[in-house]
């Protein structure tokens, strides 16, 4: 039997709560860290690693985190949602974005058909269409072949998608398998469709709206404004443009469409890239064989989310150490650092997993909780990050939480040789340089010059960025802000916070304001 309880009255909470302090530049120092760094690891998929050696725990406190594993029955959870229990009490939904991917236990039917014969169902859809528009079967009106894709949405439309393209993009160059470049509008902003219709042959370009309700304003703005830009090029936008939407939508049986993909209401938005919205655009660019690796690598990764052991789970346990520097050391932050330029929009992409997921005051409930939730998430790929806001995280007065990626190898396959080192080994030292130099610090007697250490951090390593791995990066992020929700015993699968803006946004745009509200648009002259 599963219990709901809020975190802190879990007793294995209140012991973490009461348990000495790990001193990091005294343990990571030395052989002491050298063991630590051997010692306090976790394999994952695809040649994953997951290493916490500079994270403020030692064998005691990991013993409770194991403790507190069970005590929230955090694996006894997971199952329960990909057995299709309610999950998402705030919308009474299933939860099937894993599903997606593969399927962990028993069938799960709803809307009257089995879930994982419709994902593979769409899945399949998409590569057929894929593949004849890579063989020049689906052409524009002049019989030629599409070059582009731009895909049109918004939040986890366009911010999953748009990491996932950007971090195959060079992989797929080097192994010969770009079929067709993709972009992406997003905001609504006019400069941001205009800017993309302006870098693109639109004669060439295959359009995909996002939009699960397909109602959703912006996208269907910027819909609006490359319709438009379609007909003044004397073009049909209903031969250039896909829809990814559920059933339902009135989108979905649409003739402004060359095709439609169908996603449903058991996948929220910033966990749909495994859908119809990431597999659209990622088999046009990439080809439907690729996206079949990098579901493949998310599943691999999810079976090891199922475990029960621990110590053996790394989205678990990257979840229990989270909370503790949340609840128990006080940390209100937490930075993402991929050593990896493929990497440069996975930061954003996982800030709104993390905070739109875990930014809750209630439990699942609807009852006020009393301890901290969600921490503010931010990123930058290395070495740039150096160059930015690391004064900060070395020397500032809040201790930030970071979390490292990296790899051995390019993606690529070429480098330079400078200086007695290559380009890939100056990044992996520079990654390898922070973990240190974070965790032991450096004394001076300059105070300006003193590192005090004692700043935690982790890393994740593989070989190289592949669709695999990159399956299984996500995956285990995704996991991992699920497992925290359960700690916390709050709904990590609904969303209302983004909803007043919308609201007021409405009523602004049909004039009906006053006070405040008025003032303002005022202001902007709206």
């Amino acid at each position: 039997m599963i219990s709901w309880k809020n975190l802190d009255t879990l007793t294995s909470f209140q012991e973490l709560s009461k348990t000495k302090q790990v001193n990091l530049p005294e343990v990571m120092s030395g052989e002491n860290g050298a063991e630590r760094v051997r010692k306090y690891s976790v394999p994952m998929a695809e040649g994953l690693n997951y290493n916490y050696a500079a994270k403020k725990v030692d064998d005691d406190i990991l013993e409770l985190l194991v403790k507190l594993g069970e005590e929230a029955q955090l694996a006894d959870k997971f199952k329960a949602l990909y057995n299709g229990e309610v999950i998402n009490t705030g919308e009474q939904r299933l939860v099937m974005h894993q599903m997606v991917r593969g399927q962990l236990g028993d069938p799960v039917t709803a809307d009257g058909v089995d879930k994982r014969t419709f994902y593979v169902e769409q899945q399949q859809k998409i590569a057929d269409f894929a593949n004849k528009v890579h063989a020049g079967e689906i052409v524009n009106e002049a019989g030629e072949k599409f070059t582009t894709v731009v895909q049109i949405g918004i939040g986890g439309s366009d911010l999953g998608p748009r990491a996932l393209y950007i971090a195959l993009e060079n992989w797929a160059r080097a192994n010969d398998t770009l079929k067709l470049e993709a972009k992406f509008v997003s905001n609504v902003d006019p400069d941001d469709a205009a800017a993309v219709l302006n870098s693109i042959d639109v004669a060439h370009s295959l359009f995909i709206v996002v939009s699960k309700s397909g109602t959703t304003l912006e996208t269907l703005t910027n819909e609006t404004f490359v319709k438009e830009a379609l007909k003044k090029e004397g073009l049909n936008p209903s031969k250039h443009m896909l829809a990814v939407t559920s059933e339902t939508s009135p989108m979905a049986k649409s003739e402004d469409y060359l095709a439609a993909f169908f996603m449903d209401d058991y996948i929220g938005g910033r966990f749909s890239s495994s859908s119809a919205v990431g597999g659209a655009v990622l088999s046009l660019a990439f080809g439907p064989e690729v996206f079949a690796q990098f579901l493949e690598g998310a599943a691999e990764e999810d079976k090891l989310s199922a475990g029960e052991d621990v110590l053996k789970n790394p989205e678990m346990m990257d979840a229990l150490i989270s909370v503790y520097e949340r609840n128990v050391l006080g940390y209100p932050t937490t930075a993402l650092l991929p050593y990896s330029q493929a990497l440069s929009r996975l930061p954003a992409h996982l800030q709104q997993a993390s905070m739109e997921s875990n930014g809750k005051s209630v439990n699942r409930f609807g009852e006020p909780i009393n301890y901290q939730t969600g921490a503010i998430l931010f990123g930058e790929p290395g070495t740039n990050g150096q160059h930015s806001f690391y004064q900060l995280l070395h020397q500032g007065t809040d201790i930030v939480p970071l979390q490292f990626v990296g790899f051995k190898n390019s993606q690529i396959g070429t480098d330079v040789e400078i200086q007695g080192s290559t380009s890939q080994q100056k990044l992996c030292a520079n990654v390898v340089a922070q973990i240190v130099a974070f965790a032991c610090g450096r004394p001076n007697e300059n105070p300006n010059k003193n590192f005090k250490g004692g700043r935690p951090s982790s890393i994740i390593t593989g070989d190289q960025l592949t669709p695999k791995s990159l399956g299984a990066l996500l995956a285990h992020f995704e996991n991992k802000f699920m497992f925290e929700g359960f700690l916390w015993n709050i709904n990590s699968f609904d969303q209302e916070g983004v909803q007043l803006g919308k609201i007021l946004a409405n009523q602004v745009l049909a004039h009906e304001t006053d006070g405040a509200l008025k003032e303002y648009s005022d202001l902007l002259n709206i």
